[in-house]
């Protein structure tokens, strides 16, 4: 592809997605909207979606971002429901969608049929992330469908594979089957188990940020790679890691932490923007392929396959959800008590998304009916992230879930707050009582000072409100930080155009500042 369409693309996916900002639409959906309507735009190019790029190039960042900001102790407490969505919903789905697909489509054969189910099963890791955020879900909800997010993928890839090979008459049978899914599931793992300590290690010897950052990036295609290479699953080498790394990120420099999160926000925007911009733009792609699958009997069949997904969701959510605490009094006593609302969140937040197209068109060419799968796949994608993703948003104020406390978020973070406070005042006053480390009185008041603020800063949150501008007096004082620092910027500058000081030094004060600034605003 030449740079200018790719740069076009890039740039174009950033405006639409800034613009979903000031829309109660989620951006996702603005963007696949915005790539129908470009793909027919005379003068576009056409960006066709080469598994190659979409597998190895871009689905391991985005696994990275999510995993690395998801709670591994959250998704270790909710390990039941996570497997019983991210694998044995995904067999399911694979085995009752491709069923329903062999009885509709006359002269489908099952083994096709059940290459088609296993391309669809996986609900989309960036969609339900992206969707969860923009919702504001009930944690344990979010937790569920991040969790699934993340490990759904390989089942698919892998019962794909094996779909596959009993199309093409190698390997077929539930053995192999069964010893692929190992190979693949266990596999991942390992190389992940095998590269998380070495990776963390050298990311706190590093003391360079630029270094740390640079390792940052690679990390998650190293895993993927290395996990690929011995016919494992590189989506779970990527979570085993990322889930390490994110849960050990504390003992990283905070410059690095700092940079490493600034940098991470930027590649996921730019990659979950461009994604969903080329679901749109495969329409020309796929319509092309279609040949004798046209009219309203390709419409009954993508509608057929459509109701398959959703109605196969929550087939399998609900007695996943009710019948083993009904079976089990360790599971009614270990985690929390829930009604049918939850389950239908869950059921109805299965949008499906890049992952599915890009497994669709690494369908080998010669393969029987190819066309017909790359269409229903992309029928689905677009009904699933057009339907329920419209209809998400009113389903969750209709059902009026609990929202998040937050209150007792807040007071629970005043509380842990004030008890590190205590101990860091208890460390400072050891070593001021050191003769090596004896300062003038105003600097030690100064750091009794900061602790003081930071301790106070978080409580003063739940307190009152100012009458005239609704701002507490922890909001004032963070704005009025940012107003004496913007003076101090302001005279930064015009001393360089005055020529009493250079660029390089006004730099070097202007990044004290920024530091400063970004120390109040996260106190």
């Amino acid at each position: 592809m030449e740079v200018l369409p790719l740069v076009a693309l890039v740039a174009g996916c950033a405006i639409v997605a800034g613009m979903a900002r000031f829309t109660p639409v989620p951006a996702p959906l603005l963007l696949v909207a915005a790539g129908l309507g470009a793909a027919y735009v005379p003068g576009v190019p056409p960006y066709t979606l080469d598994p190659h790029i979409v597998l190895p190039l871009l689905l391991p960042p985005l696994l990275h971002t999510a995993a690395v900001d998801s709670s591994y102790l959250d998704l270790r407490a909710n390990m039941r429901p996570v497997a019983l969505l991210s694998v044995g919903y995904v067999l399911f789905a694979t085995l009752a969608v491709g069923y329903v697909a062999y009885l509709v489509v006359p002269g489908l054969s099952l083994p096709v049929a059940l290459v088609l189910g296993a391309v669809i099963a996986p609900p989309d890791a960036v969609a339900a992330t992206a969707i969860a955020r923009k919702l504001g879900l009930p944690g344990r909800i979010t937790t569920i469908l991040q969790g699934e997010s993340l490990v759904n993928d390989a089942t698919a890839i892998t019962a794909y594979k094996v779909a596959l090979a009993a199309v093409v008459g190698v390997g077929a049978g539930w053995m192999s089957g069964i010893a692929e899914f190992l190979l693949a599931s266990v596999g991942g793992v390992g190389v992940g188990l095998l590269l998380m300590v070495p990776i963390h290690h050298l990311r706190k010897r590093l003391r360079e940020p630029l270094l740390q950052n640079t390792l940052s990036l690679l990390i998650p295609f190293v895993a993927y790679a290395a996990a690929e290479r011995v016919h494992a699953s590189g989506v779970l080498a990527v979570v085993v890691v990322a889930l390490y790394l994110g849960h050990r990120n504390w003992q990283v420099d905070f410059a690095t932490r700092l940079q490493e999160e600034a940098v991470w926000k930027m590649v996921a925007f730019v990659l979950e923007s461009v994604v969903f911009a080329l679901i749109g733009l495969q329409l020309p792609v796929v319509l092309r392929g279609l040949g004798e699958y046209e009219g309203l009997h390709a419409a009954w069949y993508a509608l057929a396959v459509f109701l398959a997904v959703v109605a196969a969701r929550f087939v399998w959510v609900f007695p996943a959800t009710f019948l083993p605490r009904v079976l089990s009094e360790r599971i009614r006593a270990r985690e929390p008590d829930t009604n049918w609302k939850a389950p239908t969140i869950v059921g109805w937040a299965g949008m499906r998304g890049v992952v599915s197209l890009a497994i669709a068109f690494s369908v080998p060419i010669g393969v029987p009916h190819r066309n017909l799968i790359l269409f229903l796949t992309f029928t689905t994608v677009i009904g699933t992230l057009v339907v329920q993703g419209l209809t998400l948003p009113p389903l969750i104020r209709r059902l009026r879930l609990p929202p998040r406390d937050q209150h007792a978020e807040t007071l629970a973070e005043a509380q842990a707050q004030s008890e590190a406070s205590q101990a860091a005042e208890d460390r400072l006053e050891e070593l001021l009582s050191q003769p090596a480390n004896a300062l003038p009185p105003p600097l030690a008041d100064r750091l009794r000072t900061v602790l003081e603020r930071r301790r106070n800063a978080v409580w003063e949150r739940l307190g009152g409100v100012n009458a005239q501008t609704g701002e507490s007096a922890d909001d004032v004082y963070r704005r009025l930080s940012r107003e004496m620092i913007g003076a101090e910027r302001e005279v930064f500058v015009t001393l360089r155009d005055q020529r009493r000081i250079d660029d390089e030094m006004l730099r070097a004060l202007l990044r004290r500042l920024d530091l400063e600034e970004a120390a109040a605003y996260r106190e």
